[in-house]
């Protein structure tokens, strides 16, 4: 997601720009620009369905494989809807008075989306269809977290009172006109809208549901290493369109946000597998691509502010970091975070909104600060928004989840659990041999 034109101008910082309904006169169809974000569009959708799809399915036992393939399909049919019906105009609709904290019904049921309305360069079809696939895989990334004990029906609920009331009013802040945009805060494409969100959202899901069955004294490997290894290259290519088509046009900044996206990814894939090694003796097919996974969350916020070698140091921050967060943190902390959603998103993209605020810095190769920031004042924003996602998101996830438990509870019974969520919810097998 971009301010302007990502050339940071001082313009870009009032969020004006952001708002389709607000498109200047001057507004003129690309076909360059709009050739590239359909593509852009179609990458990140192929992100969920089937990168993230198949990268948790293999890191399930094979009792739950259907299940988790299950829950990210039907969040992406259920989140396209509600993104049409109110959520694209609760996060970039004018929000009037109350426009620093969530946009307006305005935009409800795309009121005022035709053949001809622009957002900047492209039609504004295309820019909330773009959207649309970020709102579509945040959620489909918390699944991660509860994976194998979580009802279905309750995994919904949840999910459709999440981004209501979670994801649309936090990108609303960064991108869509709110208080975070306004106050300069940097978030390219998603590091506090979508992998701090999730990752926070994960952790208290996972703290609220319990560990399933047997952990941590059972053995709980991946069933089919090579879907996830298959997913993560999907995710990877995927992501081009995440980071690079955030710039929202066919330009030299989307030309560097997919160059340093590759770079981030890269170092941190390499930074994971060469620590596992030098711990465990030797290097796993699951550490090195959750390692590449770590990387291209941490670059994400970053991806249109810094350079190459800010890149790479930033791949070697999350591989180490997150690596830290995925074993030791889950390890001494006891929780069930069943595919380290948190140890990767969440503890990835705090790593990649803070270092943004140091490698944005153009005497380190990046493309500058906020208007009259410095590189302490910029990281002190890059926390502060961190700090407020963090705690609004965990505050917001906990109510709504203990109100779902309490109403008609979140977990699967003890013998649903044992069968398998395959069979218990959806009376199917992933496997018939």
């Amino acid at each position: 997601m971009k301010f302007s034109k990502r050339s940071l101008k001082a313009s870009a910082f009032t969020g004006s720009l952001l708002l389709p309904s607000l498109a200047m006169a001057e507004d003129t169809l690309n076909s360059g620009d709009t050739a590239w974000m359909i593509v852009a569009t179609a990458l990140v959708l192929f992100m969920t369905i089937p990168g993230l799809s198949l990268f948790y399915a293999g890191m399930v036992r094979s009792k739950n494989v259907l299940s988790v393939l299950m829950q990210c399909f039907t969040i992406t049919a259920v989140m396209s809807i509600l993104w049409a019906v109110y959520g694209y105009s609760l996060a970039f609709g004018d929000g009037g008075s109350m426009n620093a904290y969530i946009g307006g019904m305005g935009k409800a049921f795309l009121s005022g989306v035709t053949v001809d309305s622009l957002s900047g360069s492209i039609p504004e079809s295309v820019f909330l269809t773009f959207q649309m696939t970020f709102i579509i895989i945040t959620p489909a990334l918390i699944v991660g977290a509860f994976a194998e004990r979580m009802k279905f029906s309750a995994m919904m609920i949840f999910m459709i009172l999440w981004v209501t009331l979670v994801y649309a009013p936090v990108c609303h802040w960064v991108w869509g006109g709110g208080f975070m945009g306004a106050d300069g805060v940097l978030d390219f494409a998603g590091g506090t809208v979508v992998h701090i969100n999730a990752g926070v959202a994960g952790l208290v899901a996972a703290l609220v549901l319990g560990k399933r069955k047997g952990f941590p004294s059972t053995a709980m490997p991946p069933h089919n290493l090579p879907l996830t290894v298959m997913g993560t290259g999907m995710l990877w290519v995927g992501w081009f369109g995440f980071n690079a088509g955030s710039e929202l046009a066919a330009d030299g900044a989307a030309g560097m946000a997919m160059l340093v996206t590759q770079l981030a990814a890269a170092t941190s894939a390499v930074v994971w597998m060469l620590i596992e090694w030098m711990k465990h003796g030797k290097p796993s097919a699951l550490g090195i691509v959750t390692g590449a996974v770590g990387g291209l969350v941490a670059i994400t916020p970053a991806s249109g502010f810094v350079g190459p070698m800010g890149a790479i140091a930033i791949g070697v921050a999350a591989g180490a970091i997150c690596f830290l967060g995925a074993t030791t943190l889950k390890r001494v902390m006891g929780y069930d975070d069943s595919l380290d959603a948190f140890g990767v998103h969440g503890i990835g993209g705090i790593v990649g909104a803070i270092l943004t605020g140091v490698f944005a810095a153009p005497s380190l190769g990046g493309a500058g600060f906020a208007d009259g920031k410095t590189m302490a004042t910029q990281v002190w924003a890059q926390s502060q928004s961190v700090i407020i996602t963090i705690v609004y998101c965990a505050i917001v996830s906990f109510i709504i989840l203990k109100v779902l438990d309490a109403i008609m509870g979140l977990r699967v019974d003890e013998e649903e659990e044992t069968m398998g969520l395959d069979l218990a919810l959806h009376g199917e097998r992933g496997y018939n041999n």
